[in-house]
């Protein structure tokens, strides 16, 4: 490497500025890939493996290279990032194991790789499904609070009618990242991980677990239940009929200081609540059982479990369990959580929790104060053919 060419000392540069760190794997691949230049042709990912993890033969692994090449890339990309633009760059192109350097005028110009791969299977940050499908969904529900004005509000949502906050409806969502192969983008995928609800939450595992996340990139993607609209429908022209002022958000985008200004209305899966999930469950007598299917009797220990993920697609009936609740949190804001474990619970209870005529345990247990209730409903290919109560009981 010639050291007085532009490359050379925006390498420097680099070091000194501590970009990719003082020693260790990411600091020897750095230093590797410089010396051999900026017109080099791509590197393998044995050689890398070989030359600069000292790993020969069947010890190599391809997994470690293509981590440390991502991070390598993400601190230069978060390093020229955090300058702005203009100068000269020292990057490492998608799909290529050597470093090139990009800027008008240098005198090392960059060779141009060919991609080993075209195929991309998404781009990130070009959509957010959620967005779309909420504001669709809201409209719809909005016009059926429009033209259903006299829904009058039963025992169950009295408490949200005497209040004087404005309502704010939380409809469960889902963060999607993607797992993001640089060498073969053909491989890249969409994950739904429990553990990661938020970009967030995907940059502090990033952080902690980075053998298993370093790979992961946030995409810009949601996505709703399809059994939201149902909900909606059902909610909106309760909420409508008590003329509160309403706003629908995803609850990804739910913030603590919201607590403090609105009631809340949860429409989703169990699994979608998010931030919302510790304060439900916190007074509760149920609990979230190994997975999201699954809900269990603190006390007792009994559990019921939802049947619609193992016999949806056959014609057999199956049950699922939806879970209903209402308390008031200390920052005086009321909650209605309208909740199912899979997407036929939802359907089957928002038609109840909006019925004039409740089932004779919920309007008992519902006019008595905080309450939770738990309903099996039987299902059918995804519709709802029946529904009984399991328990309906007051709550702290």
């Amino acid at each position: 490497m010639d050291v007085t060419s532009p490359f050379a000392e925006e390498v420097e540069q680099l070091r000194a500025g501590g970009v990719p760190g003082a020693s260790g794997r990411l600091r020897d691949l750095f230093d590797w890939l410089a010396e051999r230049g900026p017109q080099a042709e791509s590197a393998s990912q044995d050689a890398i493996a070989r030359e600069v993890f000292g790993q020969d033969g069947a010890e190599a692994d391809d997994a470690t290279v293509r981590v440390y090449v991502h991070r390598l890339r993400k601190k230069l990309e978060d390093h020229y990032a955090a300058q702005g633009t203009g100068g000269v760059q020292v990057v490492l192109p998608q799909g290529t194991y050597a470093l090139r350097l990009e800027g008008a005028g240098t005198s090392d110009s960059p060779r141009r790789d060919k991609p080993k791969s075209d195929s991309q299977p998404f781009h990130p940050g070009t959509l957010t499904y959620a967005g779309i499908a909420l504001a669709l969904l809201a409209a719809i529900a909005l016009f059926a609070g429009w033209f259903h004005r006299d829904a009058a509000p039963n025992a169950m949502w009295q408490p949200l009618a005497a209040s004087d906050r404005p309502v704010l409806v939380v409809l469960g969502d889902y963060y999607i990242y993607g797992e993001i192969d640089p060498v073969r983008p053909e491989f890249s995928r969409l994950i739904r991980d429990f553990r990661v609800d938020s970009a967030a939450d995907l940059a502090a595992l990033q952080e902690a677990e980075p053998e298993r996340y370093d790979l992961a990139e946030d995409v810009g993607l949601n996505y709703l239940p399809f059994s939201s609209a149902y909900g909606l429908q059902s909610v909106m022209p309760v909420l409508a009929a008590m003329g509160r002022e309403v706003e629908v958000i995803p609850a990804s985008q739910l913030q603590p200081d919201m607590l403090n200004r609105y009631d809340l209305v949860y429409v989703g899966l169990l699994s979608g609540m998010g931030m919302l999930e510790s304060q439900v469950f916190a007074g509760s007598s149920l609990q979230v059982g190994e997975s999201y299917d699954e809900l269990v009797d603190r006390q007792s220990g009994e559990e019921w479990v939802s049947d619609e993920a193992r016999t949806l697609p056959s014609p057999v009936t199956y049950t699922d369990h939806a879970y209903v609740s209402r308390f008031a949190l200390s920052t005086g804001a009321q909650v209605l959580v309208i909740a199912s474990e899979r997407e036929t619970g939802l359907r089957g209870i928002s038609t109840i929790v909006v019925s004039p005529d409740l089932p004779a345990a919920i309007a008992q247990a519902a006019a008595s104060g905080p309450f939770e209730t738990l309903v099996q409903v039987t299902g059918q290919q995804g519709a709802d053919l029946d529904n009984r109560v399991i328990l309906a009981r007051p709550r702290d």
